[in-house]
């Protein structure tokens, strides 16, 4: 602490002149006196700088932690896609329970996430990400020892369940700790950059163990992941909530859900029984359930979900963008990583590499759009990063079931720049133009767009080449009936059972079976083209407005 230093007394015994000696003194007293304010406010400020330094540090260290859940979701999602073969041949799924396998996990998260979002905003948002990191570890340990495809499709539900806590709330912790916006622009990047950092982590760690290891390791990826938020959290990362919670809406959730499961259900039953009465009706149900999800939440005083939110033509067009880019690109990677393998004949470590330049290009176009975003209207930077992604697909809807992996490669390349660049500058607009107090609900929103752009993927495009697959594949004669179902469901199976046949049979199951699979290549990823394009119009006509 600093001194105050007065200023000296004048001796009484001193001889001065009337006037002169006392202007001396008074000058002297305030020129010490200033000095000592001086001194006296530089230190203040020294102290008062020190302090937000250290503070900005705490928030940069809480990011690193807030990032592990982003990193194990990312992860958990592509190590799945590169562990399908491997599944598909230890356990010989229907293709419909393939299906169900990939989709049940973001079906449950995106039919949770608003809830949980709110239920973050009341309850706090840190307690709610240990919560759902302690039960994401517990169950994935059980997945990993899943006795059968249906106990896996369970362990996988209730995955959704506890990952529907995780990743509103770490979004909505960032919109809390980081307050200015140009840093909170920064620190969306380097998270929305930790979706691919784990997609490229998630091939190549995936592939060794799925080499050395049985598919249910992949599995177990997440304890090392989130023991370390569970010490770390409660230390680094400050509580955050909305002071003025209303009450928790359990008709709301179960409404949220209801919308979600018929229409998936539906879809998935138009791949097998064709277009029926029966398989309809589901998706009319999950519409209908949908209409009065968003009727309550307009006159309910406390609203699970803002709906004036959607009002913000920055806050629904980001949404929209979010929706489209990922069900294009979790489409493109269903078919890509068992092209991959099952086609092309890649182990699944060196498959894994082929997108690993891609999703690079991701991590580096979400963080030097950050400094463009400053300077350029979102309505013109993200319809042109969505461009660059148009080009990736359509590279590979021009080449179809003959792209090899160099393509491929280059491909994820384009699609990895563009998505990147436009998730960061989304999600972005998507916290800013949320009220502080609805961070959790608005994170929410942007995290179902996420996970229902990923259902939609697996389930629209999933069916499509489910339906190609089966329409195309020729099974030689001679087969069970077990192995003809599994040979005519999905191209793991047949894999599988030409594994047991004799080796003119088996390759002869094989070039049918890869020849039926990369039929629907194209048309697939034509499909992405599209969605791709109209994310970019949703993008150019709703944020006009944005700065």
């Amino acid at each position: 602490m600093n001194e105050i230093v007065s200023a000296p007394a004048v001796p009484t015994n001193s001889i001065t002149l009337p006037g002169i000696a006392s202007n001396h003194a008074d000058q002297s007293r305030a020129a010490e006196s200033r000095s000592s304010e001086t001194r006296a406010a530089g230190s203040a400020s020294t102290a008062a700088s020190a302090l937000p330094v250290r503070h900005d540090r705490r928030r940069w260290w809480a990011l690193a932690v807030l990032m592990l859940p982003v990193l194990l979701v990312s992860i958990d999602n592509t190590v799945l896609n590169f562990a399908l073969p491997a599944i598909s041949t230890a356990t010989l799924p229907s293709g419909v329970q393939l299906l169900w396998m990939v989709d049940i996990y973001p079906l449950v998260l995106a039919g949770l996430l608003v809830a949980m979002g709110s239920l973050g905003d009341r309850i706090g948002r840190r307690r709610l990400l240990m919560i759902g990191s302690a039960g994401f570890g517990v169950v994935s340990v059980f997945a990993a020892f899943a006795p059968s495809i249906e106990g896996l499709i369970i362990a996988r539900a209730a995955l959704g369940f506890f990952g529907a806590m995780l990743m509103p709330s770490t979004l909505s912790l960032l919109r809390s700790t980081f307050v200015d916006r140009d840093q909170r622009r920064l620190a969306i990047a380097i998270w929305a950059t930790g979706f691919a950092a784990g997609s490229a982590l998630g091939p190549v760690v995936g592939g060794i163990l799925l080499e050395h290891f049985a598919w249910g390791s992949v599995f177990l990826i997440a304890v090392p992941v989130l023991l370390p938020l569970l010490v770390l959290a409660p230390i680094l990362v400050t509580e955050s909530r909305d002071p003025h919670p209303g009450r928790i809406d359990l008709l709301s959730i179960a409404l949220s859900l209801g919308t979600m499961l018929p229409i998936v259900y539906g879809i998935k039953s138009i791949a097998e029984h064709g277009v029926t009465w029966i398989t309809v009706a589901p998706i009319a149900l999950g519409l209908g359930l949908g209409v009065w999800f968003v009727r309550r939440q307009l006159h309910v005083p406390n609203p699970m979900l803002d709906m004036g939110l959607f009002r913000r033509g920055a806050f629904s067009g980001a949404v929209g963008v979010n929706l489209l880019s990922v069900t294009a690109l979790v489409g493109c990677l269903f078919f890509i990583s068992q092209h991959l393998q099952l086609v092309l004949g890649l182990s699944p470590l060196n498959a894994g590499l082929v997108l690993v330049p891609g999703l690079a290009a991701m991590i580096v176009a979400g963080l030097l759009i950050v400094p463009i975003a400053r300077r350029v209207r979102p309505s013109r930077v993200v319809p042109v990063a969505l461009l660059v992604s148009v080009a990736g697909f359509a590279s590979i809807a021009l080449r179809g079931g003959a792209i090899d992996a160099f393509w491929i490669g280059v491909a994820f390349v384009l699609l990895g720049i563009g998505i990147g660049a436009a998730e960061t500058v989304s999600n972005e607009l998507i916290v800013a133009t949320a009220p502080a107090d609805k961070a959790g609900a608005a994170s929410a929103v942007s995290e179902t767009a996420y996970e229902l752009g990923a259902v939609l993927g697996t389930a629209v495009l999933g069916t499509i080449l489910t339906v190609s697959y089966r329409a195309a594949v020729l099974l030689p004669d001679g087969l069970s009936a077990a192995d003809r179902l599994a040979a005519g469901e999905t191209l793991g199976g047949a894999v599988s059972v030409a594994g047991h046949l004799s080796p003119v049979a088996g390759e002869q199951l094989l070039e049918s079976a890869r020849h039926a699979f990369d039929s629907g290549v194209g048309l697939t990823a034509w499909i992405g083209v599209a969605l791709v394009l109209g994310a970019a119009v949703v993008a150019l006509l709703s944020l006009r407005r944005a700065r």
